[in-house]
């Protein structure tokens, strides 16, 4: 009974909300939130008050508007948006770190071109294992299961694996303790955003009777590069022998969906924003269904104290954030 009354709650939530553009992440302890104006991170100190970071924002497709059309804008958001949260996750266990062991300033200055290199190497390392194992990994073994002569047959079971992969993933972190206070900054993050979007007051007790899942989150987003990658890939390795003359090896296909990550990227973010734009249309949300259902596995219930952080993180974007002590 408790399931229904939560998915009842989360579909009339999203029914009754109007997409704004403001977005958000969580992170160690804390939420980050984004408007186009500014970028916000709060995170609960283990003494119970409440840092907060917060710097002005302007998009790179804002800044340069040549990049600002369609599927482009949307690959330089969507890696844009990488770098922003890695930046910012990093912060976020840096501050902990901070207060752990009462670092003086002068050693946190001299250590900031450090954390600067070490954000860089975890970048390319998160990136290299992605690409190795939810990129290449499903690629070696459609071709080993024989599968590289029907393009789409392939891609299709090659886009099954990386989803069957991705969600054993999220299983297998789920059990880490300090990724399940992520989730549960994940559904803060969720429920202050909808609380926003339905013009209420950036309270609690607002907050406290939103839904968890968003139709715009990262989960969603994964969902939707995975089938849209399906059909590219599928058009692109049809293709391929009509253009080149010879079957594609498993290092030509590699080098030709690489290629076309940017696209589907980028495509992917396109699809993910209008979903949340057009929300209460109904075939729309026939189609984010699975991504809502999915982000079950990333979104746990936040007690009043996450929600108070992420209400402070998305309060200091909007420029409504009362003065601390």
């Amino acid at each position: 009974m408790k399931k229904n009354s939560d998915s009842v709650e989360a579909k009339s939530t999203i029914n009754s909300t109007v997409d704004m553009n403001v977005g958000g992440q969580a992170v160690i302890e804390g939420v980050m939130m984004r408007s186009p104006q500014a970028i916000a991170t709060a995170v609960r100190l283990p003494d119970g008050t409440i840092e907060l970071n917060k710097r002005s924002y302007k998009a790179f497709v804002k800044k340069y508007r040549f990049l600002d059309i369609p599927v482009i804008r949307g690959a330089v958001s969507f890696f844009e948006m990488l770098f922003i949260g890695l930046e910012t996750l990093n912060w976020s266990a840096d501050i902990q770190m901070q207060y752990e062991e009462k670092k003086e300033n002068k050693e946190n200055k001299k250590n900031k071109l450090w954390n600067t290199f070490l954000l860089a190497g975890s970048m390319i390392f998160a990136f290299s294992v992605a690409l190795g194992v939810f990129f290449a990994l499903p690629i070696y073994i459609a071709t080993l299961l024989g599968l590289s002569k029907g393009a789409l047959l392939f891609n299709s079971v090659a886009g099954t694996i990386r989803l069957i992969l991705f969600v054993l993933y999220i299983a297998l972190i789920s059990m880490m303790k300090d990724i399940k206070r992520i989730f549960r900054y994940h559904g803060a993050e969720h429920m202050s955003i909808f609380t926003l979007e339905a013009s209420e007051e950036l309270s609690i007790d607002s907050a406290r009777t939103k839904g968890m899942h968003h139709p715009r989150c990262g989960t969603s987003f994964i969902l939707i590069v995975a089938i849209f990658s399906m059909i590219l890939f599928g058009i692109a390795d049809s293709l391929f022998p009509l253009v080149f003359g010879h079957m594609q090896s498993l290092r030509e296909r590699l080098l030709t969906h690489f290629l076309l990550l940017p696209f589907v990227a980028g495509t992917s973010f396109e699809i993910l924003k209008l979903s949340g734009k057009f929300r209460s249309n109904r075939l729309v949300q026939l189609m984010v269904l699975p991504g809502l259902w999915l982000q079950k596995m990333t979104t746990a219930k936040p007690d009043d104290d996450m929600l108070e952080v992420a209400l402070c993180a998305l309060k200091a974007v909007l420029g409504t954030e009362e003065s601390t002590t």
